[in-house]
């Protein structure tokens, strides 16, 4: 990579971070010029790499993803990788609130949205595969259920503090453990 790219990369990251950041305090309809001014750049940069807010935050889900695919390729083939992502997952609910404003900023019929939501179920189809012949969760948990789990850790954002966020998120990886690991429902 030349230094030039490099350097576009770091700024690129900079203004992802910056947008993390001033998402997480106002919103995702906080005013972009927070984010110019927190990541230090100007606007012309910041339009240059987003051409608008859909795109910024349509980057900052891809960032989630690429964090879970990453996740899940350091937990190799352990038998508990499920489990082990949705504490990861949890994890950036409590530090990062706005990750599911972003998740529902953006219609999900967007090409990007569903592409993102999909990889997602594909990433943890290995994990759930091993977690079920392991007896580690139910027979019944399908890749598809993902986006409800994913609902259910969201429950944490009523948490008004971290601490708040992180009793609830505790409590919410608590009961899907168990609910995971309980007997296959015949109602289904």
């Amino acid at each position: 990579m030349t230094a030039q790219r490099a350097d576009a990369a770091a700024r690129r990251a900079l203004i992802l971070d910056a947008a993390d950041h001033v998402f997480g305090q106002h919103g995702v309809t906080a005013p972009l010029d927070l984010v110019v001014e927190r990541a230090q750049v100007g606007r012309a940069t910041l339009y240059r790499n987003f051409p608008d807010r859909t795109a910024l935050i349509q980057a900052l889900l891809q960032r989630t993803v690429d964090r879970i695919r990453r996740q899940v390729e350091q937990l190799g083939d352990r038998d508990d990788a499920l489990f082990e992502v949705f504490e990861g997952m949890a994890q950036r609910i409590i530090d990062s609130p706005a990750l599911a404003d972003y998740w529902r900023a953006v219609d999900s019929d967007v090409p990007s949205m569903r592409a993102a939501r999909e990889t997602v179920r594909d990433l943890l189809e290995e994990p759930i595969a091993r977690a079920k012949a392991a007896g580690l969760c139910r027979a019944d948990l399908e890749k598809t259920d993902i986006s409800l789990i994913s609902g259910m850790l969201g429950a944490a954002l009523r948490g008004k503090t971290r601490d708040e966020r992180a009793q609830l998120a505790g409590r919410a990886l608590q009961l899907l453990r168990g609910g995971l690991q309980g007997a296959t429902s015949e109602a289904r």
